[in-house]
């Protein structure tokens, strides 16, 4: 779950790193009157999930609370990239002397994790990575041993922070690293981390995010969420605890396994690119689900109702090996799943089965006679034919 940045500021503050951080407005009024109670310049930012907020005109600095309304007003209802600006953040001006880079993350190719730093922040540090890699360290991260200050000396030092900033500066990152590892997080970055005219070292800016898979003790993770810009389907999928994830396609896909699962977005991609070759537009899976190892009916029928509710399916794709589930409890899930859901199933089923028990889950399927559900023998065959019903159904 990645958070806002006002969200992952709070966060920093929470656990004492030193963060310059106002006060969030969800109108132009609430902005000015921010802007008041803080006095002088502000920073007007947008709250929006996505980097580039500055180059789409998303952070503007006012003099004057009549200013940060202005901005407040120009700013909410943008849209960058993709995102559309529901709040914004009123910062403290800050006079800024330098800008730094540095984050913690879940290096996943090496199996650790990894420190970044540099002492050119402010920039995406994308384009620094291009351009300037050597002005990037990337120090390994022991998971036993973690950060202390010695070792954020170290880190800071191997990235070129002016000396007289150091030793302050390490503190700051041994806090740093105990947000990571107290919030469950993937990744905590701050960019620009600024030395202002004080002298202070400040987190101006604030990237996390947390990983899912420790909501069960993280119940502060509950709070954290902004349900209002949630997919809908998505949300109804997380009440039922199934691993949904919505894309922009026609072909609900169902399989067991989330390897088995994007192998089959894959196949059915590849399957509907003859049609955009043919002069129409190409045929593109419409979401991830992976029921994982339970094929129940109560679970094949909570899956098959989410995908049928999204009005851009055509067709549903059905792709389960069965292994721990055997292929013959998959079928009776659908069958049984099918009756549950009665008139609410009204688009096509291309079933492929293979693995445990195959032949059982067959006849099952075979017998019940479905209309709706056609079986394929492989993969490929059936990542055709739904590719094929849900171009046919346009």
């Amino acid at each position: 779950m990645d958070l806002f940045e006002y969200q992952a500021k709070q966060l920093f503050a929470a656990h004492g790193v030193p963060v310059g951080l106002g006060e969030v407005a969800d109108t132009p009024e609430q902005a000015r009157a921010i802007a008041e109670r803080i006095g002088g310049v502000v920073v007007v930012k947008a709250q929006v999930k996505t980097g580039g907020r500055g180059k789409a005109g998303g952070v503007k600095l006012a003099k004057t609370p009549d200013e940060a309304e202005s901005a407040a007003q120009a700013i909410l209802g943008m849209d960058i990239k993709g995102h559309t600006v529901h709040r914004v953040l009123v910062d403290p001006g800050a006079q800024i002397e330098s800008e730094y880079y540095f984050s913690f993350l879940l290096d996943r190719s090496n199996r650790t994790f990894l420190a970044m730093a540099s002492a050119e922040g402010g920039m995406e540090i994308e384009e620094l990575a291009v351009e300037r890699p050597e002005a990037l360290a990337r120090v390994p991260i022991d998971a036993m041993t973690g950060v202390d200050h010695a070792k954020a000396v170290e880190i800071l030092t191997q990235a070129r922070f002016p000396a007289e900033v150091i030793d302050s500066t390490a503190q700051t990152v041994v806090k740093l690293w105990q947000t990571f590892v107290e919030q469950d997080a993937t990744l905590v970055e701050i960019n620009p981390l600024a030395k202002v005219a004080s002298g202070d070292v400040l987190a101006l800016d604030g990237k996390v995010t947390l990983d899912d898979n420790a909501d069960f003790r993280q119940a502060g993770n509950a709070e954290l969420e902004d349900t209002a810009a949630a997919d809908p389907l998505e949300a109804r999928a997380k009440e039922k605890h199934l691993n949904y994830v919505k894309l922009d396609g026609e072909v609900g896909i169902i399989g067991n396994g989330a390897g088995l699962v994007m192998s089959t977005l894959d196949v059915v991609a590849y399957a509907g690119e003859k049609y955009s070759q043919l002069g129409g537009h190409s045929v593109k899976p419409a979401n991830f689900l992976d029921i994982g190892g339970g094929a129940s009916a109560e679970v094949m029928a909570n899956g098959l109702e989410i995908i049928l509710s999204d009005t851009a399916v055509r067709s549903v794709f059905v792709n389960v090996f069965g292994g721990i589930t055997s292929c013959d409890a998959v079928a009776n899930g659908i069958v049984t799943a099918l009756g549950m859901l009665g008139e609410q199933a009204t688009k096509p089923l291309v079933v492929r089965l293979d693995g445990n028990n195959v032949e059982e889950g067959r006849r099952i399927l075979t017998e019940a006679a479905h209309p709706l559900v056609t079986l394929a023998d492989t993969m490929d065959d059936g990542a055709d034919k739904a590719a094929e019903l849900a171009h046919s159904a346009k």
